[in-house]
């Protein structure tokens, strides 16, 4: 599907999406301000697990049975929820909500040497090489130079955002291995069972008893970040891959940056440095690259 071919209801619905997930990286910014990163993480994957699992019943979808698939669903969870929302949320402890936002863009580049280490149809042809180069390039002018001379805790925080998008990367990968059979809305509700079963126990060990917080702006975060933020966006993500396919979807990883940078520099008074703009640049030039239907166009 080319550019121009896309409905406009799944344009509407990009931008609805990226509007929502932009939206996500302040509000999990309010609620650090209160709770732990594990009870913020088991709070965001438990409610809305519950929201899923009531959806999937109401729809009456067919719920897979058997170990081996709840095993998928438990490293699921772990690859795609555990893992990354823990790293990124106490990454946003030390760096900006936008500054986290752009690195999440990369998401989508580590995915494809990490799909062509795993599948024999996801070659890595000269233009996907081209475009990941474009794209690390971009995430180092991100980081910094100085950043990358030596380690301080807003390297450590810029490093642990960066090794979440490399989870998303993996989880991508075992998706498509593992849980490719099952509808989206079920693949997605008992991934979240797998991340809750791993981070209620987690955040008890380390952080004691999950409460439910005294700060209303906390209660409205985790609301947000719970229901709208993962559950309503999760069914919302996968009707634009049916509507228009995994590619096209790719599209909101450009499209997040700039809703999460303007909510941090309104609400929180965050400023980036003008690396950080250009860093953007170059990751947005390598997934054009690696989308490959714009310089199809243009050769036509």
């Amino acid at each position: 599907m080319t550019p121009d071919r896309i409905p406009a209801r799944a344009w509407a619905d990009l931008i609805f999406l990226s509007l929502i997930w932009g939206a996500s990286f302040l509000s999990v910014r309010v609620a650090l301000d209160e709770i732990g990163v594990f009870t913020l993480v088991a709070h965001r994957v438990g409610w809305a697990m519950l929201i899923l699992w009531a959806y999937v019943a109401l729809r009456r979808l067919p719920v897979p049975r058997g170990w081996r698939i709840w095993a998928a669903f438990l490293v699921m969870g772990c690859l795609n929820n555990a893992i990354p929302f823990s790293l990124m949320a106490w990454g946003q402890l030390h760096i900006e909500t936008g500054l986290t936002s752009i690195f999440n863009a990369a998401t989508a580049v580590f995915a494809v040497p990490v799909a062509a280490a795993c599948f024999a149809d996801e070659r890595m042809t000269r233009r996907r090489v081209a475009g990941v180069l474009v794209a690390f390039a971009g995430v180092a002018v991100a980081i910094g130079l100085d950043a990358l001379r030596g380690l301080d805790i807003r390297s450590l925080a810029q490093l642990a955002v960066l090794a979440g998008t490399l989870s998303y990367a993996f989880a991508a990968a075992w998706a498509r291995a593992r849980l490719a059979h099952l509808t989206p809305q079920v693949a997605a509700a008992g991934m979240l069972t797998g991340s809750s079963l791993i981070m209620l126990p987690l955040a008890y060990l380390v952080e004691g008893t999950p409460a439910l917080p005294r700060q209303p702006q906390t209660f409205a975060a985790i609301a947000y970040f719970a229901a709208i933020g993962t559950a309503l966006a999760y069914l919302l993500y996968y009707r634009i891959v049916r509507a228009t396919g995994s590619a096209t979807t790719m599209l909101v990883t450009l499209m997040i940056p700039p809703v999460a940078i303007g909510l941090g520099a309104l609400v929180l008074g965050e400023r980036l440095a003008p690396t950080a703009y250009l860093g953007f640049a170059l990751i947005a030039l390598g997934l054009v690259i690696l989308d490959g239907r714009l310089p199809r166009a243009l050769r036509r």
